[in-house]
């Protein structure tokens, strides 16, 4: 069994992705960004940001070096990418305008900021590469596979029920989820940014 399955790297590679992504932390920012959204909308982009976040991650897992090495892209440069673009939505967010670049079925904040970069941003997917890394192998490959599909549904499951949470906070709750999500957001994406200037100053040291 322990030729197939690596159960300290599962319970490693899960919790560090589980810690990652947050998915408790995802609820009022998903609230907010979702607030223009019917419940069987908002189901469906839970849907959608989960199987993003999960096909994204699991591509950066398996073709990540290749993929960043060929663009002659580092990972400082992903973690500063991904912070402005958070930052951005941050502020919308913040002056109330999260609505605007939501489209009517949900795709676009499925797939940003929700999928890319916010769960399937650059602290897990750097997680998830050096999981694999560390058993370069078929069964470190399907140890790292079955930690992510966890994670991921922990994060599916938290999202689909966030029409429950929105029920309950009702449409002032919600509005003041929203700003806080914008805060949030804001120091998500100051972090991102200044993690990635250092791993530039780092690098040419």
């Amino acid at each position: 069994m322990d030729q197939f399955f690596d159960i300290e790297l599962f319970l490693t590679t899960a919790v560090t992705i589980f810690v990652i992504v947050d998915p408790p932390g995802l609820l009022p920012v998903f609230l907010g960004l979702t607030k223009s959204l019917g419940s069987r909308q908002r189901r469906r982009a839970a849907d959608r940001a989960s199987a993003v976040a999960f096909g994204v991650i699991a591509i950066f897992a398996i073709f990540g070096k290749q993929i960043l090495d060929y663009l002659q892209v580092s990972v400082p440069a992903l973690q500063v990418s991904g912070g402005l673009l958070l930052l951005l939505i941050a502020l919308e967010l913040l002056m109330g305008k999260g609505e605007d670049p939501v489209s009517h079925d949900g795709v676009n904040v499925a797939i940003v900021p929700l999928g890319t970069p916010l769960m399937a941003g650059p602290g897990a997917i750097v997680a998830t590469m050096l999981a694999v890394q560390r058993s370069p192998s078929l069964a470190g490959y399907l140890t790292v596979a079955l930690a992510l599909v966890t994670v991921m549904f922990l994060v599916w499951v938290f999202l689909r029920y966030a029409g429950l949470i929105r029920a309950i906070l009702r449409e002032s709750g919600t509005v003041l989820a929203s700003r806080i999500a914008g805060l949030l957001l804001s120091a998500i994406a100051v972090q991102m940014v200044a993690d990635g200037v250092f791993g530039f100053i780092a690098a040419h040291q």
